[in-house]
């Protein structure tokens, strides 16, 4: 009775060692590894996510009645539809940006970013697999804004979807490597709720978010435009709502690709992987 043969390519053939895997596959299983740590580190701490659901609803009813005040009269914006996109912009800047700062500094300061580049995680993956759970709940933030802009605010579905999308994924990256590099500043947990609120006042009231750039003069207008966060806000806003010209999307375009470019800089050049002395 004769043996069947192996197959050609047959990795169990006799004789033969198994094919490495490709280095995409490789980084994949150990970025999926990580970040389900990270997640279940994440739903670990109820505070966290109890502060990062309910700090942007309380600050969409804040944005709601200050947007009362203002006449938006010629902006081609309603009150509910410039409250729920500036949402997305605290969601961005508190769940992201804030939020990982915290996280970026408390895994340095315990020896945990130190620990695993000892390993064969490659530093990318390291601050890739850190952000994803605060990603993952922006996202879902994201979703249940705009069901409620629908359901409950009589607000149609993003106008122009692959615009919304763009504005909000170059956001996502942005505001992690801006938080990233923000980490590099901070010397504890505690002084990280210090050297977040620059960038968190100047977002909130510079970049449209509380108050859409329309009402503001022309002049200094023009000079938030230049912002971190308000090219996002404008892609985000007239991806939902519509109603804005080629120019000045592209101008918003490249303000935040700048933004992001300039963060993933300041990441490689000052990012700390050991405690400040």
């Amino acid at each position: 009775m004769t043996t069947p043969t192996a197959l050609a390519g047959d990795r169990t053939a006799p004789g033969r060692s198994p094919a490495p895997p490709s280095k995409l596959s490789a980084s994949l299983r150990r970025l999926t590894a990580l970040s389900r740590a990270e997640l279940v580190l994440l739903v670990r701490n109820r505070s966290a996510i109890f502060l990062a659901l309910v700090l942007p609803v309380v600050m969409i009813f804040s944005i709601r009645a200050s947007l009362q005040q203002i006449d938006l009269a010629g902006t081609g914006l309603s009150i509910a539809g410039a409250a729920l996109t500036g949402g997305i912009g605290i969601v961005l800047v508190q769940v992201v940006y804030m939020n990982l700062v915290t996280g970026y500094v408390t895994r340095r300061e315990e020896l945990v970013l130190k620990r695993l580049r000892t390993g064969e995680i490659t530093d990318r993956e390291i601050l890739t697999a850190t952000a994803v759970p605060s990603i993952a709940l922006a996202l879902l933030q994201c979703v249940l804004l705009v069901v409620a802009g629908a359901i409950a605010f009589d607000l149609s579905a993003p106008k122009r979807p692959e615009l919304f999308l763009v504005g909000l994924v170059v956001g996502l990256v942005m505001m992690s490597a801006l938080a990233a590099a923000t980490s590099a500043l901070t010397r504890t947990v505690q002084t990280s709720q210090l050297t977040t609120l620059p960038l968190f006042f100047v977002s909130l009231f510079g970049s449209g978010i509380f108050v859409p750039l329309d009402v503001f003069p022309d002049g200094l207008a023009s000079v938030l435009e230049l912002l971190p966060l308000t090219g996002v806000m404008t892609l985000v806003r007239h991806g939902w709502l519509g109603g804005v010209d080629g120019g000045d999307l592209l101008t918003a375009a490249v303000a935040a690709l700048a933004w992001t470019a300039f963060a993933v800089f300041a990441v490689q050049r000052w990012f700390r992987w050991d405690p400040r002395g």
